[in-house]
């Protein structure tokens, strides 16, 4: 399974002395695998926001640290400032950013809660999706009366702490927990010097819409409703906030906007809804401006959405989908847009200690199988094959997909080559994945057993990694499988003059499977689980039979084709 990552932004009550946050920051920095990505101080609202990401493990240890320095360091006794603040950590939300769910995301936010509670002493109140009562869904509702207001509220039943203590911690006051959705800042760039008119814009897609207003839409009066407020008439897009104004340091203006759930409203539906209102006003975007960062996924769907509307594969490579979404939304517009800077996951592969074997180039990769290393090993040279064979099927896809004379058949090898895509990639992961499972069994072997108590955890441990060194060539044979699928469709509806290409992604899918079969094997002698090995052995078996079934098919297709063109 990829790595899950989620971001964790941490608002600290303090924004005048950086070295009194530096402490806190420090802490983060120290906790392994975490990326410490932003550091954002307030001097009037007197408050600092932190944002940093690793997996779900690694972030609950860096919040659990940060918040027991600012419980040491900050008094809120003497906190003064313009935001809303009841802590020292006053909220702390943890944000999916990939291969995890919101509902996966509100269970660590819980757990972290929990953990902030019952080791570091702090009162804790759950909010928004990780509120654990209805009436706390609301920051603002948890957070009323601010700090000098709490002494009086944690003495009502109805304000318990869902973790921690419900006694008054003059210094550390309280920090409310929860789980939200990726925020992005995201400003679209358009060729006026009227910010009435890029207001105007911003009012027509933002979800607030503008005041509604009789007749004139500018000087008309204001329409009240029966409770004498005043009526807003919603703009397009939900989950947006946006404002227009003018930048001097170019020359022209921008629509501001917050994207505050870009699963509702991501990045370039927001570009596409400006680009339709700022045309209906006699106005053009130029491009735009990411503020930040943004997870590869939100990246990777703006390239989609782009090559579907051009009629083109989408089964293409995460880096030709970032170029396209680039020169799509323009963010090149006013300066370089660097993909290793702006997206989450390539800032976190950059900085990463370990390097992949996917990431070496070719000969590094055999020159390194060919050492007197260990590892690579068999399996992820299995995984490698089968890669190669999987990019094969996709190849022959994306160029049906372009085929003059098959334009209405796009979709279709579209469908075909985004599948193909899915599976390479998965079989590239399970390359370095192979070479993890040997380490892990390597690692168990060097766990301290001098005593029955610690004898009994080598074993498990050594149990564990045993089986995990069988799951992934059971993966790779899997996943292997699955890719002739693609070949097959391809010797039958692909292009007649890549027939051949199919043909060699189809052995080496076989190749690929047979190999990892022989991992699975050479693993399992140690294995003391008998029912789950056979169940295991079993399978693979079978994935292997039907390989050799399917690439009987594949090649006589394959063969018959040829046989007919010479």
């Amino acid at each position: 399974m990829a790595h899950q990552l989620i971001e964790c932004v941490p608002n600290f009550s303090e924004g005048n002395d950086m070295s009194l946050i530096k402490q806190i920051t420090d802490q983060i920095e120290a906790v392994d695998g975490v990326k410490l990505l932003d550091v954002d101080p307030g001097q009037a609202t007197n408050r600092t926001v932190v944002t940093f990401v690793g997996t779900p493990e690694e972030v609950l240890d860096a919040a659990v640290v940060a918040g027991r320095k600012a419980a040491e360091l900050i008094d809120m006794s003497k906190h003064h400032g313009e935001h809303p603040r009841f802590g020292a950590m006053d909220v702390c939300p943890l944000v999916p950013i990939s291969n995890i769910t919101m509902d996966e995301t509100v269970g660590w936010a819980r757990k972290l809660a929990q953990r902030l509670g019952e080791e570091v002493g702090l009162t804790v109140f759950c909010y928004e999706n990780a509120a654990l009562i209805d009436e706390r869904k609301n920051l603002a509702t948890v957070r009323q009366g601010e700090y000098e207001a709490l002494p009086d509220r944690l003495k009502d039943e109805r304000w318990k702490p869902d973790f921690g203590s419900a006694e008054f911690n003059a210094r550390s006051g309280a920090t409310a927990v929860s789980a939200r959705d990726f925020l992005v800042a995201y400003n679209v760039n358009l060729n006026t010097t009227s910010s009435r008119r890029a207001n105007a814009i911003a009012f027509d897609v933002r979800e607030k819409g503008r005041i509604k207003r009789e007749g004139n839409p500018l000087t008309g009066k204001i329409v009240k409703d029966e409770q004498g407020k005043t009526v807003w008439e919603p703009g397009m897009l939900k989950c947006v906030k946006g404002i227009g104004w003018y930048i001097e340091e170019y020359g022209v203006c921008q629509i501001s906007m917050n994207l505050t759930n870009i699963s509702v409203t991501p990045a370039h539906v927001a570009f596409e809804a400006c680009c339709e209102r700022a045309q209906a006003r006699g106005i053009r975007v130029t491009g735009s401006e990411l503020v930040g960062l943004i997870p590869l996924n939100a990246m990777l769907d703006a390239g989609r959405y782009f090559l579907r509307k051009q009629k083109r594969s989408v089964g293409v490579s995460d880096r030709e989908l970032i170029k396209i979404a680039v020169k799509s939304l323009g963010l090149d517009d006013l300066g370089p847009f660097d993909p290793d800077e702006k997206i989450i996951e390539y800032v976190l592969a950059r900085d990463a200690q370990t390097k992949n074997l996917v990431d070496m180039p070719l000969n590094g990769f055999v020159w390194e199988t060919a050492s007197e290393s260990k590892a690579p090993g068999g399996g992820s040279i299995a995984a490698a094959v089968g890669a190669m064979g999987a990019a094969l099927g996709t190849m022959v896809a994306n160029l049906s997909s372009h085929k003059r004379g098959w334009d209405d058949k796009w979709e279709t090898y579209s469908d075909w080559a985004e599948k193909g895509k899915v599976l390479h990639d998965e079989l590239l992961r399970l390359i370095d994945e192979d070479t993890r499972a040997f380490n892990q069994i390597m690692d168990a072997f060097k766990l301290p057993a001098g005593n029955d108590e610690e004898k009994a955890i080598q074993h498990q441990a050594i149990q564990d990694a045993t089986k995990y060194a069988i799951e992934i060539p059971l993966q790779v044979m899997e996943r292997s499988y699955e890719s002739m699928e693609v070949m097959q469709a391809m010797a039958e509806i692909g292009l007649e003059a890549s027939v051949s290409d199919a043909g060699v992604g189809a052995l080496c899918a076989r190749s690929a499977v047979m190999g990892a079969h022989l991992n699975v094997k050479i693993n399992s002698g140690d294995v003391e689980d008998q029912t789950w090995l056979n169940q295991v052995l079993q399978k693979a078996e079978s994935i292997e039979k039907q390989t050799l079934d399917k690439e009987k098919e594949i090649l006589n297709l394959v063969e018959s084709k040829l046989s007919s063109d010479s």
